[in-house]
C-alpha cells in the first residue's frame, strides 16, 4: 500500500517498485537499525549491513551486551531505513530477526559469517588473525532480518 501523499511513477508496476525498493538495500552498507524497546518505543541505532537478495537477507554484526539485542531477543520484530545519498529516495525493510550465537572460538561458524560480512562491506581485512580473535573478545553475533515487507520511496519515484 503506498503512501497517499507520495507520487510513483504510474508506469512502474508492483513489482517493479518492490525491485527497486529493494536494490537500495544493495547500493550502501549503512542504515538506521529500528527494534522495540520493552515499552514499546523504538530503539534505533545506526549500523554497517549487508544485503544478500538471493536470501532476502540483512545481515549486520552486533554485540551481546547492547539494548538492541536485548530487544530482538525478546522481540524479533525489526525494521531497517536506508536513503539515497541525496536523501530522496529511502526503503525500510519490514521483517523477523533471527540471531546467531555469540562468537566462542576464532573459527567456528559465527566468526565465520562475520568473516563473510566484513568482506562484503568492507572488503580484506588486514589481520584476518586479530578480526577473529575481536569477534569472539567483543562478544558479536549476526543478526539476519529476513525482509518480509518494504515500502518507501523507489529512485525516481518521487514525481511531485
Amino acid at each position: 500500500m503506498r503512501d497517499r501523499h507520495v507520487r510513483v511513477d504510474p508506469d512502474m508496476t508492483e513489482d517493479a517498485t518492490q525491485n527497486a525498493l529493494l536494490a537500495l538495500l544493495s547500493e550502501g552498507h549503512g542504515g538506521v537499525l529500528v527494534t522495540l524497546k520493552r515499552d514499546g518505543r523504538p530503539q534505533l541505532s545506526n549500523v554497517g549491513h549487508a544485503y544478500y537478495p538471493d536470501e532476502r537477507i540483512i545481515r549486520v554484526s552486533i554485540t551481546d551486551d547492547r539494548a538492541k539485542t536485548r530487544n530482538l531477543r525478546r522481540d524479533p520484530r525489526a525494521s531497517y531505513h536506508v536513503t539515497s545519498p541525496d536523501r530522496w529516495a529511502y526503503t525500510v525493510a519490514e521483517g523477523t530477526a533471527d540471531l546467531s550465537p555469540v562468537a566462542k572460538d576464532p573459527y567456528d561458524a559465527t566468526v565465520e559469517e562475520l568473516v563473510r560480512l566484513y568482506r562484503d562491506v568492507q572488503g580484506e581485512h588486514p589481520d584476518w588473525d586479530d578480526f577473529r580473535a575481536a569477534m569472539v573478545r567483543d562478544g558479536r553475533l549476526v543478526l539476519r532480518l529476513r525482509v518480509e515487507r518494504v515500502y518507501g520511496i523507489p529512485k525516481g519515484g518521487n514525481l511531485g
